[in-house]
């Protein structure tokens, strides 16, 4: 029986690239991305195990829909050991059904974001076990989490 996958979760561009920037951390485990299927997120996820969500996510309900059973397919199918995310908008189903699942969540603030949060951030505060953040600065508005510096 193969180890549980890492779940990384991002939109594409600066998303993807922040959480690519992790490789030493991931690149020993088995893994499944989720992101948007964009000229960059294919050249940079070109071997990996990609599931290709639907954008926009912003005021979309209809992706949000999309989203949502992709998130649970992937679940259901992968049963990871862990979701992880930069955000954006494409976290927040996939967060949701972990919490439900009992499946343990990281949600890395964003480095550009310093004085508030992200709007993904704030909705998948509920759904959160562990907050990561680039900036100390950032600990303003998650006291809780743990500072880990800028990942590019």
């Amino acid at each position: 029986m193969s180890a549980r996958p890492v779940l990384l979760v991002a939109s594409s561009g600066g998303h993807l690239a922040q959480l690519w920037s992790l490789r030493p951390w991931w690149q020993e485990r088995e893994r499944v991305w989720v992101t948007f299927r964009t000229p960059d997120a294919e050249s940079t996820l070109g071997d990996e195990s990609v599931r290709w969500a639907h954008h926009p996510t912003t005021r979309h309900l209809g992706n949000l829909l999309r989203n949502t059973g992709l998130a649970l397919r992937t679940m259901r199918e992968r049963r990871p050991s862990v979701v992880v995310s930069t955000g954006a908008g494409v976290a927040l189903p996939f967060f949701v059904l972990a919490w439900a699942l009992r499946i343990p969540t990281v949600y890395i603030e964003v480095y550009d974001r310093i004085d508030t949060p992200t709007l993904t951030a704030r909705l998948c505060a509920p759904f959160t076990r562990l907050f990561l953040t680039q900036w100390e600065e950032q600990r303003s508005f998650m006291p809780t989490a743990i500072t880990v510096g800028p990942l590019l």
